[in-house]
């Protein structure tokens, strides 16, 4: 199987949503989260109020067992929507998470760059 192959099988598992759609499951007690390295988020900003879990903490601290969660993971149910860039690496993100049990993850179709083109709030680039 190729990357673009597997690709295609994660996002059929997943229900992944546009940005308004995202925007309005944050205000119905989603949690957001921004897995771009931090280089990413200086360059482009990033969108308010988003939790920032670079990939490679991604499933420890979404995992509410794991010890070393944070407090947005308070149980198995949480509607969990990880974004990256432009989408792609955060439907892997997302699978995985579902992979442990985490049966609400998905991720955001377009990422941060689909947020911005949509209008919605983002924080100039360079801002903590």
């Amino acid at each position: 199987m190729t990357i673009g192959g597997h690709l295609a099988a994660v996002r059929g598992a997943l229900d992944r949503l546009g940005p308004r759609q995202a925007h309005d499951a944050v205000r119905s007690g989603a949690v957001l989260v921004d897995t771009r390295p931090e280089f990413q988020r200086a360059a482009s900003g990033t969108i308010p109020g988003a939790l920032i879990i670079e990939r490679n903490h991604l499933e420890w601290r979404c995992d509410p067992a794991s010890g070393a969660s944070v407090p947005e993971a308070a149980d198995r149910d949480v509607r969990w929507i990880v974004f990256c860039d432009e989408g792609y690496a955060s439907s892997l993100a997302a699978a995985s998470l579902r992979a442990i049990g985490l049966h609400r993850a998905t991720d955001l179709d377009g990422g941060f760059q689909s947020w911005r083109r949509a209008g919605l709030p983002v924080t100039p680039p360079g801002t903590p």
